[in-house]
């Protein structure tokens, strides 16, 4: 599926911002900006490499400027928003297509340039491909790259373009003296690389993070340029590379057909025909990347800036490894999170820098075990049922065993067989913001979803010990125990739904966290009161693009997620809308009223709306959250890994039940 944008998206530097793309390099390494090439935000770039893969990501390339020559003119591409005069290239652009690739396509008197990116494989390496379909009066392209090198996160001033020169005609080398070990090599198939007249960028302003009280503007280094003849209706290809790396493809049209062919073979052994499902099979491979630490394969939450959590790896896990049947990448995650279990948890975050991880989640070891049950229920393999015996299930039996005696973050099972989680101003539950010592969803106790994961996981370990041979008969009193104390603390009868958490008060606020009890492969609420649950949430939390973290009737609830960063932090679960919980929501929904013709239908009706969005945001992809109240505007991350898989393995379900 393409996805084609004309110069009616773009009456504005502003109106062309709106919408992003990004593209990745199995390694955490990206290359993303906006559909005008105009710098939105600090995490856009064309080459932002993973130096200690995934994490540890550096802008080493910002973009490329061209402009055409003519006998008469000279036509810039450039297309830069500045505080006074910006630069308005995107007069010029007459197409942006998103297929498996970024195209761009500028005309100017008669001449027609296409500029495509892609990334090498598993390699910090850029490719920019040109295709010229020239004029009767073309002379010249003048191709100005940005560079830079700055963490992904991090605005750069002109103090810090420092950098040693080597300046040869077909390549240049730059070693940034604040990392001398890095050596930015920009090649060029043809033409010739000379000094340009402007050292600098000058202040390039981020409308984005303008936006929500982010650095304001950028700076980069463009004291050169690479300068290509062009003939009177000749037809000319150019291969412009930007790489970290000692070898790479100087073929700038081989990388992008590689990088094409191997998309569309993963769309290919997905098995969907269906255009919906096949853009998020696509966009899915963005978030599958290798862990230089475990030497496996691990999930980035989100891009721009997530790296591999343990909670949103294991919830994205079934619709970005299982629905795209890439069972070797799924078995290779749950060995690469197996490896670093303690104590009965998983970990929730590997941090940038190589320090240690951080375990400050009560369902990432839940979802785990659900994850593993998952992966053999989809591949059915013998291989997977035996590694798993052997290096997989002593890791589940930890996280049974910690969570039944206690660990850290206040885990452990209450006398009633249900699970307490959290205390103090520890915050373990997916609601996790905290500003200072303010948490502001505070969810100490027994939380909904957490018990319901519980009951989940007793029951596939009830399952598996049958498999292995193993005593199966205490997994199943445990789960009795838990399914019935479940039922009995947490119905709320006068809301009709369920608790949001149990403790020695109840916590009656009506948040989607309740629809996992029903939407899991063992739910723990079934028959009519999960119709009720489904119903409620229906009712209050739905709307188009995901679920609200909170009733919209609440005195406490917020309709949008704008302003500084305090002001999100107070939205982000108290009514911001989350796409993720929407797979639960339609999940539970055909479990709760079965799967008749027209359930199905209103099932689907559910996600309808996001398809509309893969045309908005990040093309081809789905935000982290929107807005709780219209337009609903997406926030956040403008792809994230949970919100794809989760809306991908939903939805693929229930068009399985047609």
């Amino acid at each position: 599926m393409a996805f084609s944008f004309g110069k009616g998206y773009w009456k504005n530097i502003k109106e062309g911002l709106e919408r992003e793309w990004v593209i990745s390099n199995g390694i955490g390494g990206y290359c993303g900006s906006s559909i005008i090439n105009s710098l939105g935000r600090m995490h856009h770039g064309y080459l932002i490499a993973s130096l200690h893969p995934p994490v540890e990501r550096y802008c080493v390339l910002s973009k490329t400027d061209e402009t055409l020559i003519t006998d008469n003119h000279k036509y810039s591409f450039a297309c830069n928003y500045r505080e006074k005069e910006s630069d308005n290239g995107h007069e010029y652009l007459q197409n942006f297509t998103m297929d498996e690739l970024p195209n761009f396509t500028y005309e100017a008197a008669g001449t027609f340039v296409k500029k495509t990116l892609a990334m090498e494989r598993e390699k910090n390496t850029v490719a920019i491909g040109y295709d010229i379909m020239c004029g009767p009066a073309a002379k010249e392209l003048v191709i100005t790259p940005f560079f830079t090198y700055r963490e992904h996160s991090n605005t750069t001033k002109r103090k810090d373009l420092e950098f040693a020169v080597n300046l040869q005609s077909d390549r240049i080398h730059l070693t940034p003296k604040a990392n001398e070990d890095i050596d930015i090599c920009m090649y060029c198939d043809q033409g010739e690389i000379k000094n340009s007249k402007r050292k600098y960028s000058g202040r390039v302003m981020l409308q984005t993070e303008i936006e929500t009280g982010g650095c304001k503007y950028i700076e980069s280094l463009t004291a050169y340029e690479i300068h290509v003849p062009l003939k009177p209706f000749e037809r000319k290809k150019i291969s412009v590379i930007c790489t970290i790396e000692k070898d790479f493809e100087k073929d700038a049209f081989k990388t992008i057909k590689a990088q094409r062919d191997r998309l569309k073979k993963i769309k290919a052994k997905s098995g969907y025909e269906d255009d919906f499902l096949q853009a998020l099979v696509q966009t899915s491979d963005n978030f599958i990347v290798r862990r230089e630490s475990s030497g496996l394969k691990t999930i980035l939450a989100g891009y721009p800036w997530f790296s591999d959590w343990g909670r949103d790896t294991m919830i994205a896990f079934n619709g970005l490894c299982l629905c795209t049947k890439r069972y070797d990448d799924a078995m290779s995650i749950l060995n690469s999170f197996a490896k670093y279990e303690k104590d009965g948890l998983v970990p929730n975050v590997f941090p940038d820098g190589g320090s240690a991880p951080m375990y400050n989640t009560a369902d990432a070891s839940l979802w785990y075990i659900n994850a593993v049950y998952s992966l053999l229920k989809a591949s059915g393999r013998k291989k997977d049922y035996d590694e798993i015996e052997k290096n997989i299930f002593p890791v589940m039996e930890h996280i049974i065993y910690y969570y039944e005696h206690g660990t850290e973050n206040s885990i452990y099972m209450e006398e009633d067989g249900l699970i307490h989680a959290g205390s103090g101003i520890d915050q373990v539950t997916w609601m996790d913001v905290r500003v200072g010592n303010w948490v502001v969803t505070p969810r100490h106790g027994k939380p909904v979803e957490i018990n319901a994961l519980w009951y989940n996981a007793l029951r596939i370990m009830e399952q598996l010990s049958k498999k292995y041979k193993k005593d199966s008969d205490k997994y199943a009193e445990m789960a009795e125990k838990a399914k019935e104390s479940f039922n009995k603390e947490f119905w709320n009868d006068k809301e009709q739904c369920l608790y949001d958490v149990v403790d020695k008060e109840v916590d009656s606020k009506v948040r989607p966290n309740q629809v996992y009890a029903v939407s899991l492969p063992f739910p723990v609420v079934q028959g009519e009161k999960a119709k009720l649950v489904v119903s409620k949430v229906l009712e209050k939390l739905y709307d188009t693009y995901g679920l609200r973290t909170l009733d919209f009737d609440d005195p406490e609830y917020k309709p949008f997620y704008i302003g500084k960063l305090h002001d999100r932090d107070a939205a982000y679960h108290q009514g911001t809308c989350w796409a993720y919980p929407l797979g639960a929501l339609i999940t539970a929904y055909v479990k709760a009223f079965g799967t008749s013709k027209e359930n199905i239908e209103y099932a689907k009706k559910l996600a309808e709306p996001l398809k509309d969005h893969l045309r908005d945001g990040c093309i081809g992809g789905i935000a982290e959250i929107f807005d709780g109240d219209g337009p609903n505007i997406s926030r956040g991350c403008y792809n994230q890994a949970w919100s794809v898989g989760e809306i991908l393995r939903a939805v693929s379900e229930i068009y399985g039940e047609v």
